[in-house]
């Protein structure tokens, strides 16, 4: 994609009211997670609307190389829609290969664990930026374990898991305050270790709670014993049993509705999103609460979510996003057209995604003759009006998104390396102008 797109490509805007209905892959987060317990469980698994964009392909590939058979299949579905199923076959793990993290945060912390249960080793290396993304948490945890881990990057890619083809487990610290990526990459092999696992939090903080909740569940989806101490700290998780095989239906990934749904408040108009779960982990599922703060109108009928707004009629509002930081970018987008400031809270632990998604938000509102500012937790933004600007991604999915959104409103945005939405929404310029178009 990224070689037959106009770089910066022009942002589409909008002159009309929307009234669309898009139709969303399968959870990125959850795709991880089955894929993981998937090559861990004994006996083959079906995944059926898997996400196949390059953090699951990755994911796939690296599963691949330490001893897993994954197959993925195209099956068309009604009208144009088609969906994936990823047949997964268990195999015995194994080094002597290298693992390409890329830019994703769910190879590079959930893989190593499982790399340590190989008797050989693996190394991890990824693009210029994920080298940029802390590992030093899960480094010293894997070490307590018993694990020898070659550094070069001190806390940071590349690395080289040397393992001894078991893992003892047992009871377990970790600093999961910079990610929650780091216990749940520790609990999702923690059914293969020889004692199981009980891990603690010993950081001060849990950001994106909701993902270890999703991690739990992943685990007693595969026939694990699983389970937390309450939502309070000190956080601590048990997993114990093993891990079966299974044919599982994912759900669609409702982050990555963020910008469909944010279009529906800067453009106005509805945007309808179909199977959207009555129950899921899934933090996305926040956007109900955080969307109808700045007054849209938000139902749940049938298993459709609905969206509608005005965007004459957009409020500010003071939002904890601690449980679901990945959606900052989309709520920063809507609060540039707010009737007055936006204070997005609990997001320290954003500096240290794909880039500093703090630091980025206000450089390209910036740049744009907005006013944001940042501090160590916290990004409040004060609407005023916008010019036109060549926007950078930042090579960040949910930047590029930002000045997606944007561009609704502001004619003549630009967006420099609008590919890297392949990370997680897979040919998005066409989906973006099928959506503005009416349906997506």
């Amino acid at each position: 994609m990224a070689g037959t797109l106009q770089d910066p490509w022009q942002a589409p805007s909008r002159a009309r009211r929307l009234d669309a209905v898009v139709e969303l892959p399968g959870s990125k987060s959850l795709t991880a997670r089955y894929l993981v317990l998937a090559a861990l469980a004994r006996g083959p698994s079906t995944l059926r609307n898997a996400l196949l964009a390059r953090d699951t392909r990755l994911m796939i590939q690296a599963l691949t190389s330490l001893g897993a058979d994954v197959r993925v299949k195209i099956s068309s579905g009604a009208g144009t829609r088609c969906t994936s199923v990823v047949d997964v076959t268990p195999g015995p793990i194994h080094g002597n290969t290298r693992v390409d993290c890329g830019l994703a945060g769910t190879v590079m912390r959930f893989l190593p664990p499982v790399a340590a249960l190989a008797s050989t080793p693996v190394t991890f290396d990824g693009d210029e930026a994920a080298r940029r993304r802390p590992l030093a948490p899960l480094i010293d945890a894997l070490a307590d374990l018993g694990v020898r881990i070659d550094n070069p990057g001190d806390g940071f890619l590349p690395l080289t898991v040397r393992g001894t083809g078991a893992v003892k487990g047992g009871d377990l610290a970790v600093d999961a305050s910079a990610s929650s990526q780091f216990a749940s990459g520790l609990l999702l092999a923690a059914p293969r270790f020889t004692r199981g696992l009980t891990l603690t939090n010993s950081g001060a903080t849990l950001p994106s709670a909701p993902h270890l909740a999703m991690t739990l569940a992943a685990l007693r989806a595969f026939g694990a014993t699983a389970h937390d101490d309450g939502p309070h700290p000190p956080f601590r998780w048990t997993v114990s049993g093993s891990l079966t095989g299974q044919d599982i239906t994912i759900e669609p990934d409702l982050s990555n509705a963020g910008p469909f749904l944010a279009a529906a408040l800067v453009a106005g108009g509805r945007v309808r999103i179909p199977d959207w779960p009555e129950e899921t982990t899934q933090a996305g599922d926040l956007l109900r609460h955080y969307l109808a703060a700045f007054g849209a109108t938000v139902s749940h009928d049938l298993g459709i979510l609905t969206v509608e707004a005005d965007p004459d009629s957009l409020h500010g509002a003071d939002l904890d996003l601690h449980p679901a930081g990945e959606l900052v970018p989309t709520l920063a987008a809507i609060a540039l057209f707010a009737d007055s400031p936006t204070t997005l809270r609990g997001i320290a632990h954003l500096r240290g995604h794909e880039t500093d998604r703090l630091a980025a938000i206000v450089a390209e509102t910036t740049a744009l003759g907005g006013c944001a500012r940042a501090d160590e937790d916290s990004l409040v933004i004060e609407p005023r009006p916008l010019q036109p600007a060549v926007l950078d991604s930042h090579g960040d999915h949910r930047m590029a998104t930002f000045a997606a959104i944007v561009g609704l409103r502001v004619a003549g945005v630009g967006i420099r390396n609008v590919a890297a939405t392949a990370k997680t929404i897979p040919d998005f310029p066409a989906r973006w102008a099928r959506f503005l178009g009416g349906t997506s």
